[in-house]
């Protein structure tokens, strides 16, 4: 059976940190996985931003309540899920991801989960497990899935490589150059195609 793995920010919805960076105007909370990818260096550095900010849960969720899916992120969706199943994997936590998950028609998410003090402070956050992206894709295998797996950043790089088949979505140059190995595409239809000529290879045989 097919399953297709896709990394959710940047690849269905907007990147949230940086949308919330433009909607505060910090431009340090800019910085994502594209740019960093140890990520609880990069979650240290947001939180610590945000204490010295003042700024708590609901201040980001009220930007997260605005944000849309990409433009076409619905119809390839709608188009993906009649082909085969789909499973978001991310990075993002619940309690940033259920707006946008009613938006994307409720698919499936694994994901991560903040932790709130009683004033509505993100004091931190808890992953799923250590790399649950690629543990995700190594399970789902291990389930005789054919799995495919596509995202746009350093964090997705283990899912897509342990995945059957997989490419970059609209990489950033720096991780379009170090990965030359990886092939990227940069539209919906370009993925699409991808994900069609992976599973027709695999009915062939």
């Amino acid at each position: 059976m097919h399953l297709v793995c896709l990394d959710l920010e940047g690849v269905l919805v907007p990147e949230i940190w940086i949308t919330f960076a433009d909607v505060t105007g910090i431009p340090e909370l800019r910085l994502t996985t594209r740019d960093e990818p140890d990520y609880d260096k990069l979650m240290k550095y947001r939180l610590g931003i945000l204490d010295a900010k003042g700024l708590k849960l609901a201040d980001i969720q009220k930007t997260i309540g605005a944000m849309a899916p990409l433009d076409g992120a619905l119809g390839f969706l709608a188009t993906l899920k009649e082909l085969t199943q789909v499973v978001i994997l991310s990075d993002t936590f619940s309690q940033f991801a259920k707006p946008l998950m009613a938006k994307l028609g409720y698919p499936t998410l694994f994901c991560n989960s903040l932790v709130i003090d009683g004033a509505g402070r993100i004091s931190d956050y808890r992953m799923r497990q250590t790399d649950g992206k690629r543990k995700s894709v190594e399970a789902f295998k291990s389930l005789n899935f054919q799995v495919f797996a596509a995202g746009d950043s350093f964090n997705d790089l283990s899912m897509i490589r342990a995945a059957d088949a997989g490419c970059l979505f609209r990489p950033p140059a720096s991780i379009r150059t170090q990965c030359l190995d990886t092939p990227s595409v940069d539209g919906y239809e370009g993925l699409l195609a991808h994900i069609e000529r992976h599973m027709a290879s695999l009915d062939a045989k």
